[in-house]
């Protein structure tokens, strides 16, 4: 007998516990709001690195999600985008349980 491919979906489930998809997912939507923040900006990651001092392989590494930067590093970034990180309650302002939803780069105060 034939056996059915699985999703991806499904494998990660059977793989990953919640807590680590969660996680995973959370890594992915921070990195795409820094992606399109530089965009936006119509900069390079070369002048990125100019204006945050993190070096521009760093960037590329973690824009493409090989590596997994320490907060230092995402908040130089985002600082230099003129972005922050907001620690709030999920439930108050997301109670889809969304993951997707949980990461808003905002514009620094």
């Amino acid at each position: 007998m034939k056996e059915k491919f699985k999703s991806w979906q499904d494998l990660r489930s059977e793989i990953y516990t919640p807590e680590e998809i969660a996680a995973s997912d959370l890594r992915v939507a921070l990195m795409g709001e820094i992606v399109e923040a530089r965009k936006q900006k119509r900069i390079t990651q070369k002048q990125l690195e100019e204006m945050c001092g993190v070096r521009q392989p760093v960037i590329a590494r973690m824009e493409t999600g090989t590596s997994s930067p320490n907060l230092d590093t995402v908040l130089k970034i985002l600082g230099a985008l003129g972005k922050t990180l907001y620690v709030g309650n999920i439930e108050k302002h997301y109670p889809t349980k969304d993951i997707r939803n949980y990461v808003v780069a905002e514009p620094a105060n």
